[in-house]
């Protein structure tokens, strides 16, 4: 029996590098500050796209960023806005708050071009690691 190749998005024409992270290697873009507006609206989900200067809340790091900042990887079949701080705690763009976010509060947000909206919960902050 033949298995589906599952569909894989093109490419951003950007150089790449090979990031560790843990066991693996992640694939980074390398985007220039000129470009990262139009990556930003090309890759942001939901409505409104932020603008580069200004500031969200990453949940899993729970920090806050400049969204300027982002990065983009490229997972197995497409392109990942992801925090600065993925490669630390693997925050992506879905873990993007406003930065009055707290901990424990619920947060609805219209995906771009749908009539639907995903709903962001937070069970509060993470327990300390150390």
């Amino acid at each position: 029996m033949f298995m589906r190749r599952k569909r894989s998005d093109p490419r951003l024409p950007y150089p790449t590098r090979l990031v560790p992270a843990g066991t693996e290697m992640i694939e980074e873009y390398l985007v220039p500050d000129g470009e990262k507006a139009r990556v930003l609206d090309d890759l942001y989900p939901f409505d409104p796209v932020p603008t580069l200067a200004e500031t969200m809340y990453d949940l899993h790091e729970e920090k806050r960023f400049r969204v300027g900042d982002f990065r983009v990887i490229r997972g197995e079949a497409m392109d990942m806005l992801v925090s600065p701080y993925y490669f630390a705690s693997r925050g992506t763009v879905i873990d993007w708050m406003p930065p009055d976010f707290r901990p424990g509060e619920t947060l609805a947000r219209r995906i771009r071009g749908e009539s639907v909206s995903l709903l962001t919960i937070s069970w509060g902050p993470r327990p300390a690691c150390h």
